[in-house]
């Protein structure tokens, strides 16, 4: 396994510090997503914000780091076709999900390995003009179908809440939702109105988790 570039390590605390308080309440995160509900096991988890001010992308690669540390097979998804961020901290091979939605790559080319052991991501891919379409077409219902059978846990990041439709598009068909929240920086109207946007689409809202609290 290559080693880890220092690309990945400047978002990643759980690989730099893996004994930090801080890579606890990632654990902390990890255990409470295993144990919100007594159905049937989380498989395909959306991390969403309230602002893109929300640190989403850290979150959820430091989540990944975690599941992938216990030996779960895990894969992170970047469904934010507008403006991604999880490129800047995993490795991939060019191809992503806006190619396999759009027939021009199979999935299997989309999926790169990181330098992590156990961790896979699929990043957004090549800019398209119609993110939503995409999102709510056929070929994304049957993309997670799919990788739900080969991973353990599939965390998907995707756009704000309140900034378009996209996180309401891909929080009806996922398993969870977690929802990031700022709390510096985001009001509680403004949450409140992000949690009412995934209600009506009746996403399965695991719970928020606050970002910055010690500011």
């Amino acid at each position: 396994m290559p080693a880890v570039t220092d690309k990945i390590k400047m978002n990643l605390v759980t690989e730099l510090n893996p004994n930090s308080l801080i890579t606890e309440a990632y654990r902390t995160l990890r255990m409470k997503i295993q144990y919100s509900t007594s159905s049937e096991p989380m498989k395909t988890v959306l991390l969403t914000s309230v602002t893109s001010k929300d640190e989403k992308s850290k979150t959820i690669a430091n989540l990944a780091v975690i599941y992938a540390r216990e030996g779960k097979k895990v894969l992170v998804i970047d469904t934010d076709l507008r403006t991604p961020m999880l490129h800047h901290t995993f490795t991939s091979n060019g191809f992503g999900l806006a190619d396999i939605l759009l027939g021009q790559s199979p999935l299997s080319n989309a999926i790169s390995e990181t330098q992590i052991a156990n961790l896979s991501f699929i990043p957004a891919g090549h800019a398209t003009v119609n993110p939503s379409e995409l999102l709510s077409s056929e070929q994304m219902q049957e993309l997670l179908s799919q990788v739900k059978e080969e991973f353990d846990i599939v965390l998907i990041d995707s756009p704000p809440v309140l900034a378009v439709t996209d996180a309401q598009i891909i929080a009806a068909i996922s398993d969870g939702v977690v929802l990031i929240v700022n709390q510096g920086k985001v009001k509680r109207e403004a949450a409140k109105k992000a949690l009412a946007q995934l209600n009506y689409v009746r996403a399965v809202v695991l719970g928020a988790v606050l970002v910055n609290t010690s500011k």
